[in-house]
């Protein structure tokens, strides 16, 4: 992958404007502030534009403007064939389309790797960054943000492969640390009882999405929730308090039938960002992350791009209005899916959540319930501009046994005039409506074949 990241960033150092097309999730918003921040570091002219999509409307317009050069960053992998007429280089980690038109291409599946958990398009991103200058190390920061905001450490409880050698830059270069922690959302921000109020990573039986729960949890575990009149937030616990807590945690998972894997999701790696102030959103690389993916799935791209880029004050404020709401939004859509129920078939089980769940959080919401759902892959669909948004989420139990979404949903979406891609554990598609059934029925019949 080095050779390609260089041989990248020789080419982007011989233009003199580049156009940056990045995707609208935070992988996406740190791979384009990545790209973004190294170009401006040469000198070199460039403009960034965040897109939900990359589709042919998307394509036809860069055509139009004819840019010296387009760099898309976590995406354009499942566009390749559609890319003609473009010069363009592409650092993404979806799974690729074409192979045999990868080129300028960094991307982990050409070299044998899982896009899914070994480095995501903002890692790809900083590689080339790397290699344009050594003193880009410092990005290794907004790369790791960008892997943690994927859910790259979710399947370990913590980063692997090219993602570790990226994390060693950020240790090497005094802007990252990493330490052993409870990984729920709001360890720096929030308190106690709003951080298993709002835990989904694992889901908490009993307490996520209920307050009054969270609070007597805390107190018949006699945890003072208050010193004076400040609520108390994670990192202000002892050791102590701390260990009660994830103990109880566990043993809730465990005796509700969770299971082992579950409960040890609870622990693991957590990543600070030590150039940030602690406390604050951007001092944890998760809850970074987050407040990224609030900027982007209610499109506002530009301010999370602004925080990266380091444009703090006015950016910040607004990118804390819209997480606030975004987490609200994610429980209310959890217990939306709960009452609504999911519809289970032979190979695969759905739901469709129509106008009631926006079609940029869908995904999540889907990610959130598979380790709750049967063993089998989890499609949901929600209504979009475009069409009719189609998430799909599997357990990598079944990654193992030959299941790959990106496959499903490429070829389900054509078969209905749609287009799909993604990876083998977590894909999406968007489709024409009312072609929901036909969708399901050949997306049941690719699963069939692929796992029996």
């Amino acid at each position: 992958m080095l050779n390609t990241a260089k041989s990248i960033a020789e080419t982007l150092k011989k233009h003199k404007k580049v156009k940056i097309v990045s995707h609208i999730d935070a992988d996406g918003i740190t791979a384009g502030s990545i790209a973004s921040m190294c170009l401006k570091r040469e000198g070199i002219e460039h403009s960034v534009d965040f897109v939900k999509q990359l589709d042919e409307n998307v394509i036809e317009k860069l055509r139009n403007e004819n840019p010296e050069l387009v760099w898309f960053t976590d995406l354009g992998s499942g566009m390749i064939d559609k890319l003609e007429g473009l010069n363009a280089v592409i650092t993404d980690h979806h799974k690729i389309q074409d192979m045999q038109k990868a080129n300028n291409h960094l991307n982990p599946h050409l070299f044998g790797k899982n896009g899914a958990v070994d480095i995501s398009g903002a890692g790809l991103t900083y590689l080339v960054a790397k290699n344009m200058n050594s003193k880009n190390i410092d990005l290794s920061a907004l790369a790791i943000i960008g892997a943690v905001g994927d859910m790259q450490d979710s399947e370990y409880g913590k980063l692997i492969g090219t993602n570790r050698k990226i994390l060693q830059d950020g240790e090497k270069s005094g802007v990252i640390d990493c330490n052993i922690d409870i990984r729920f959302f709001g360890r720096e921000t929030k308190p106690v009882f709003k951080l298993l109020q709002y835990a989904n990573d694992p889901i908490i039986p009993g307490l996520t999405g209920r307050e009054e729960n969270c609070i007597k949890f805390l107190q018949d575990l006699d945890i003072n929730m208050k010193d004076e009149e400040r609520w108390r937030k994670w990192i202000n616990l002892n050791k102590d308090e701390k260990r009660k807590i994830v103990s109880k945690i566990v043993f809730t998972l465990l005796s509700k039938g969770f299971g082992h894997k579950n409960a040890k999701r609870v622990l693991g790696e957590v990543y600070i960002l030590t150039k940030e102030k602690s406390g604050t959103e951007l001092h944890d690389a998760k809850e970074f992350a987050t407040l990224l993916n609030s900027c982007g799935r209610y499109n506002k791209t530009e301010i999370g791009y602004n925080v990266c880029l380091g444009n703090r004050d006015e950016y910040l404020q607004r990118a804390r209005t819209l997480l606030q709401g975004h987490r609200r939004t994610l429980v209310d859509a959890l217990q939306f899916v709960n009452n609504l129920g999911i519809t289970k078939r032979k190979y695969i089980q759905y739901f469709h959540a129509k106008d009631n769940i926006n079609e940029k959080i869908v995904g999540i919401v889907a990610g959130m319930l598979i380790p709750y759902a049967d063993k089998m892959p989890l499609i949901a669909f929600a209504n979009s501009e475009d069409g009719v948004k189609v998430s799909a989420r599997t357990d990598r139990s079944l990654v193992e046994k030959g299941l790959d979404l990106s496959v499903v949903m490429n070829l389900s979406a054509k078969k209905v005039g749609g287009i799909g891609g993604g990876h083998n554990v977590a894909a999406g598609a968007t489709i024409p409506k009312n072609t929901e059934e036909e969708f399901l029925e050949e997306t049941e019949r690719i699963v069939k074949e692929q796992i029996g």
